[in-house]
């Protein structure tokens, strides 16, 4: 947990941007997070100099829309700090979650890959 927080820390540092947290309004819990990240992946085509989207949410908070939800402000904040940037999210196919919330988000494919050896669908849309 430690080598993530220094990693996400230094994102925002380095980037100006990185993930933020989920919070549950009723019981002020963590739930998850949601952001931006540049990871440099070994992923044809890359997504170098890209803001690639992504969110985790603790499994007895899913189904909840929250993901969407943060997201939807995430991407409000990258407009206003960060507009003409063009954003990418790596999504697995059977990940039908995900694809709701990025197609939601405005977020259309570009590719079909495969990311350590399992098949992913990059998506991409500019602020």
């Amino acid at each position: 947990m430690w080598t993530r927080f220094l990693r996400q820390e230094g994102g925002w540092q380095f980037f100006g941007f990185g993930y933020f947290v989920i919070v549950e309004r009723s019981s002020g819990r963590f739930v998850g997070q949601v952001g931006f990240q540049e990871l440099r992946r070994e992923i044809s085509p890359a997504l170098t100099g890209t803001m690639e989207t992504g969110w985790t949410i603790a499994p007895e908070a899913q189904g909840r829309g929250y993901a969407s939800e943060a997201a939807h402000a995430a991407f409000g904040w990258a407009r206003e700090h960060h507009a003409g940037r063009r954003v990418t999210a790596i999504v697995s196919p059977a990940n039908a979650a995900s694809i709701r919330i990025v197609e939601k988000l405005g977020m259309r494919p570009f590719a079909q890959t495969e990311y350590h050896d399992k098949p992913v669908t990059l998506f991409d849309y500019v602020l």
